[in-house]
């Protein structure tokens, strides 16, 4: 009995994301409430309070989906993909997130406006940020490329190539030929993380 009130327990949190996401979505972050939330999966404010403390820590767990979700299809990982230095597996990388935009669009767009009015949502996102900067700095230390005291800054502007351009598509869509930014993201990154000779 203790299984299925647990499985019924996570069953019901996984609908408040989900409903919570869809009227964010469709509401904007700052318009929804607890109640529109709770009357989407048929439950009452109660219940939301149960398994969560307020809308910001249901938008923190949408957070924590969106890293799960771009990160289980990483193999290899970034960390050795940057530690590679091999162009092609860079552009294989970049290439599989560009993919992964339309299935995040709805969580990246709702945490920004959360984040906006909710500052340990705006940590949450910079610590998950700092986590991948972080991940692509294991890379280059485990290289041993360029200078150490650069390593972060280079991580840092690459990933902030990504993440500009991801928002930006999220918002207005592809206002380039995909394939031709994905080739100039990759000479960039690759410029920045692996070609040492004209980078240092």
């Amino acid at each position: 009995m203790a299984t299925l009130r647990e499985a019924q327990k996570q069953m019901t949190r996984r609908r408040l994301l989900e409903e919570g996401l869809a009227a964010f979505a469709e509401q904007g972050y700052s318009s929804t409430t607890i109640d529109d939330i709770a009357t989407r999966v048929g439950a009452t404010r109660a219940t939301f309070y149960l398994h969560f403390g307020s809308k910001a820590e249901l938008v923190r767990a949408l957070v924590e989906r969106t890293d799960e979700m771009l990160t289980s299809i990483d193999d290899p990982s970034l960390t050795e993909v940057v530690a590679s230095g091999d162009r092609a597996a860079l552009k294989t990388w970049l290439g599989h997130k560009f993919d992964q935009w339309p299935d995040i669009k709805d969580y990246i767009i709702v945490s920004h406006q959360a984040a906006a009015v909710e500052p340990d949502i705006q940590e949450s996102i910079d610590s998950w940020f700092d986590d991948a900067i972080g991940n692509m700095q294991a890379g280059l230390d485990a290289a041993g490329r360029f200078d150490e005291g650069s390593r972060r800054i280079r991580c840092t502007i690459a990933f902030g190539e990504l993440e500009f351009f991801s928002v930006r598509w999220m918002r207005r869509g592809w206002l380039v030929d995909r394939d031709t930014a994905l080739e100039t993201m990759t000479e960039s990154w690759h410029h920045l993380l692996c070609d040492e000779v004209s980078g240092s």
